[in-house]
């Protein structure tokens, strides 16, 4: 039995067209086989896709940058105001006892708070930057940074801080745009198979 024997079952049906009923290559494509065409990028002579950053993932990568960028700034006058308190409370050490101790205890509050904040600022920006070559672990880190400003935002919400609503909504953006479908496409493009 040969290709062209019209009694061979496993031949090509006689009067129909080659490839009937798959769809077709374009022209100067090699023929992709069984299943489902080859997606571009993946074998098959098509070029590679050009990976573009999402919509999504560039705003929160900006919202990102803000939010480093002010806290970054607010942690060093957290501690500088730390520093200050204490050179006042030294200075009326005179009219008060014992305000040593009181002091140290406001300095080294304030300086903590001001190395958290500028932790959670450093943290931001380099997510920013990593967004952009970064894999799913930056994305994850993100959403988590995310959650936490949004925690904190509403900490400091319910103690009567109004300006709190603004970082409470760049985090609660952050998490959405960076938990969306595409920007998980984007973080796993170097996984993907060529």
């Amino acid at each position: 039995m040969s290709f062209g024997d019209p009694n061979n079952p496993y031949g090509q049906p006689q009067g129909q067209q080659p490839g009937y009923g798959y769809p077709q290559a374009p022209q100067g494509v090699p023929q992709q086989g069984y299943g489902y065409p080859a997606a571009p990028g993946y074998g098959g002579g098509y070029p590679a896709p050009a990976l573009v950053m999402p919509g999504g993932v560039k705003a929160a990568r900006v919202m990102l940058w803000i939010l480093g960028v002010l806290q970054v700034i607010i942690g060093i006058a957290l501690a500088a105001a730390g520093g200050w308190f204490a050179d006042q409370l030294a200075d009326s050490s005179s009219e008060f006892d014992n305000t040593d101790g009181a002091a140290a205890a406001v300095t080294g509050i304030f300086v903590v708070i001001g190395v958290i904040v500028l932790a959670f600022g450093v943290w931001a920006i380099m997510m920013a930057v990593k967004s952009a070559t970064g894999g799913n672990g930056v994305r994850i880190s993100a959403i988590v940074y995310g959650s936490l400003s949004t925690l904190g935002s509403l900490v400091n919400l319910l103690g009567g801080n109004v300006f709190a609503l603004v970082s409470l909504a760049l985090g609660i953006m952050i998490i959405v745009f960076y938990a969306k479908s595409d920007a998980a496409a984007w973080f796993n493009r170097n996984k993907q198979q060529y």
